[in-house]
Parts: C-alpha cells; structure tokens; sequence
C-alpha cells in the first residue's frame, strides 16, 4: 500500500476524527491538493495547506451555488430551504442575503450584548453551583449560545432541545449515515419556523425574525425560501461553532496545565487564550461545499467543471510554513491569522458573537470553579461525527 492508498484509508476514521493532526501533517508534506473519497461516496479535492487554503477561499472560481452546475429537472430534485441562505450562495445573492442579516451583528449590536451574555453565564453556572461534577456541553456550552440566538431571533428558548436535535441531525448528518431521521428531523423543523413566521406576521417586534420578514413584505428581495434558510442557518450556526469553541478550549486548557495556570491568573489573557484556542483545535474542521464554475490548474492539479472542492481548515491553522510551533498549545501567543471562522467573502457573519460568547463563557466557568478537572479519560471522549463540526458530545468535569 502506498502513503496515499494509507491516507485514504485513515480518513474519516475513527481515529482520524480523534486526532486529524498527524494524517494532515502527511497531506501538507506529500499531496496538499489532494484527490480524496468522502464519507458520503463522491470525491473531492481536500486543500490542506495555510497558503492554499486562502486561496482557494478567496477563489471565486470555487462558487458555492451548486444549482449553476445543474440542469433545472436536477436542480428541483436537489433544492432545499436550507441552502436558500448567503453560506451557500455567490455574488450578487450573497451581498443581498449578507446585507439583511449583518445590521444584528455590527461590532456595536454585539458589544451591546456583554452584559446580557454574562448574566446567561452566571444563570447557567448557578444551577451547577453546589455540585461537585457537571457535563460542560449539557450544561453550559450549549445553552448559552443557544439562548442568545434565540433572543436575538426572538425565538423561545425553551425549544432549544428541539433545536439541538434538528441541528444535530443537519449537521451530523453530512456523514450520510442517517438520511431518514435527517428528512424527518428537517421536515418538524421546517413546520417549525412556518408556524413562527405566521406568527410574526401577524405581531412583528424588535427581533431579528421580524426585521427578515419587514424587509421581505417590503419588497427587498428576500424570498420565502430565502427567509427559511436564512433563520435556519443562523439557528445552527448561531450555535454549533461556539459550543464547541467552548468545549474545545477547556479540552486544551484541561491538557495543558501550565496554560491554564496562565490564564488563571491573568484573565485578561482571554482575548489572545481563545484566538490560540481557535487555531490548535478549531470548532470547524472543513469549510462548507464549494465546487469549481469551470476547468481550471490549482497548484499544479486538473480541477474540473462542477469538482467538488473542501478547505481542511484546521489542517491550515497547523501549517509550520504560517505559525511557529503549530503544534504546541501557547496562550501567549501573538494573535495569529488562523482561517478558524474562513476568509474571503464568506468570512464567518457571526465570529465577532462567537468570540465574545467563548470570551465570557471560558472566563466565568474558570473564575467560578478554579479547580476544574476533567472527569473522564480523555482518549474515551467521544468526538462528534461528520464533517463540519469538530468537537465533543460530552466534557464531564469534576467542579
């Protein structure tokens, strides 16, 4: 067996997805565009080095609107309102559906929302306090996020678990091995939010959901597809990447003793502690589909029409060409310009809320309970499958 006959079958493997660190390496040295089988049967090309990876990123002829390569019968079969959102659309539909969205996440609307956030965190660290374990994503991780998305789409959080279950199953369900709960979890899903925008037609507010559809009833382009896409996206997405920025980084501080002492005593650390979080073990461990509009050379390799293209981000954010040392967990490390959240048109809408969620949320666990260890082995941790997300179903942690 050659080395790539060897890669291919590491893959997507139970071990790769434990430890993607050391097959990556491989890639970088050996094939950094690299012809590979995906979980689901179709082959791709996965982009594993830093330099390439912004490239390709930046690339406009890597389009992410899939139905531009497909005839109409085809297109139908395929369409969903999950795809009707700026993540999987290209220019000029992308600055449109951007443009709605990004008024709730200015630098000002998201700084406005500290405080609200770091109550949440003491609400969720109260219920906790008093016990001598708690399970960092049940209890932690994933309702904060969760509960600040819906406030801004002034949806209830009380459905959250619905939430966690339907994005669990878009999500998890890029490994292709459970497409019938898939299409049952989507289709509630989808009544879901038909049942909520009836609503707020009829008692439109101050939130994100009634600022979407104002503009639609305004004429402003946004269709009923588009608006299901849109507030499914920014349900998921609003939360997947910063539960497991959280569980990600605590992982990191728990195995590296000497940099959790650091920012211990200096919490003021944060800022740079989370960015290093970011890039030594991202919460996004490839970027979303992307295909080629037409045929063309990409370092050196035959990309042709309607090949389907992958960026192993955190493959990049360990490329020793970019980052000294990548392998080594530093929180004192200058701010690095790690590809965490993407880059190019399609740069991540909602890092800035990301970042100040991990901010508050590694802060207050850490301020709160300063003896905090992990509870478990961590080599029996079970990852999370699929292929976007890159995180771990459950921290159990002695507090």
């Amino acid at each position: 067996m050659n080395s790539n006959e060897s890669i291919n079958t590491t893959l997507f493997s139970k071990e790769f997805t434990e430890n993607p660190y050391p097959t990556y390496a491989k890639l970088r040295e050996t094939d950094p565009v690299y012809r590979v089988l995906l979980p689901d049967g179709q082959y791709g090309w996965m982009i594993t080095r830093y330099e390439d990876a912004v490239e390709a990123l930046k690339d406009l002829r890597f389009i992410k609107d899939f139905s531009k390569l497909i005839n109409e019968r085809d297109r139908y079969d395929s369409d969903s309102i999950f795809t009707h959102h700026m993540l999987f659309s290209d220019p000029p539909d992308h600055k449109r559906l951007r443009g709605l969205v990004q008024k709730a996440f200015t630098p000002r609307m998201i700084g406005g929302m500290r405080n609200r956030i770091q109550e949440i965190a003491n609400e969720l660290l109260d219920e906790v306090d008093g016990n001598d374990s708690m399970n960092l994503i049940d209890d932690f991780a994933f309702p904060l996020p969760i509960i600040v998305i819906c406030e801004i789409l002034g949806v209830s959080s009380e459905d959250r678990d619905k939430f966690r279950i339907w994005s669990n199953s878009l999500v998890e369900g890029s490994s292709g091995e459970h497409a019938e709960d898939m299409a049952v979890h989507m289709q509630e899903f989808i009544e879901y939010l038909g049942e909520r925008f009836a609503k707020v037609r009829e008692n439109p507010r101050q939130d994100l959901i009634s600022q979407l559809i104002t503009a639609e009833d305004e004429g402003d382009k946004l269709t009923e597809k588009e608006l299901y896409g849109v507030v499914s996206l920014l349900i998921i997405a609003g939360h997947e990447t910063t539960v497991n920025l959280i569980g990600n980084s605590i992982l990191s501080l728990l195995e590296h003793p000497e940099q959790l002492k650091l920012l211990q005593e200096d919490p003021e650390m944060i800022h740079i502690a989370l960015e290093e979080s970011l890039r030594y073990n991202g919460p996004v461990e490839f970027s979303t589909s992307r295909w080629a509009r037409e045929n063309f050379e990409f370092k050196g390799k035959a990309i042709g029409k309607g090949d389907l293209v992958i960026i192993a981000l955190n493959s990049a954010n360990h490329d020793s060409n970019q980052f000294t040392n990548p392998e080594v967990f530093d929180i004192t490390r200058e701010k690095s310009p790690h590809l965490a959240f993407g880059k190019g048109i399609h740069l991540c809408l909602g890092a800035p809320l990301a970042r100040l969620e991990g901010e508050i949320a590694i802060n207050s666990l850490l301020q709160r309970f300063p003896q905090i260890k992990l509870k478990a082995d961590k080599n029996k941790l079970e990852w999370r499958p699929g292929m976007i997300v890159r995180g771990v179903k459950e921290i159990p942690l002695s507090i």
